[in-house]
């Protein structure tokens, strides 16, 4: 069974960064894509970035010009570099990468990111 681990979060000051990290257990066969997605109390998941086999790449309006998604599909790991961060930002992250191969979404456990002054 594949398992995704995520590292990275944790408490930061409005107008810091983050840089989060997921890695596969094990390699993972015909990725199609890989993102970030978020999610609040009460809230839905919502996608943060993604990145795809081709190299497209698309972000939530919030992130534009302030979060930056990179992979590499070869090592199945996928980065979230996150700067000029606000409270809003604050939320539970997940990794997730599909595979066209197995038909399968794979998600992490999620990381706690917190902007707080």
């Amino acid at each position: 069974q594949v398992q995704l681990v995520e590292s990275g979060g944790g408490l930061v000051q409005p107008g810091g960064s983050l840089r989060l990290s997921c890695a596969a257990s094990r390699s993972i066969i015909g990725i199609h894509v890989m993102g970030w997605h978020r999610q609040t109390p009460g809230q839905q998941r919502e996608l943060v970035a993604s990145l795809r086999a081709d190299g497209s790449i698309n972000y939530a309006d919030s992130v534009k010009g302030r979060f930056t998604i990179s992979g590499d599909t070869a090592k199945s790991t996928v980065y979230l570099q996150m700067s000029s961060l606000k409270p809003e930002d604050t939320a539970v992250y997940y990794c997730n990468i599909y595979s066209w191969h197995s038909g399968r979404d794979y998600w992490g456990q999620g990381t706690q990111v917190t902007v707080s002054s």
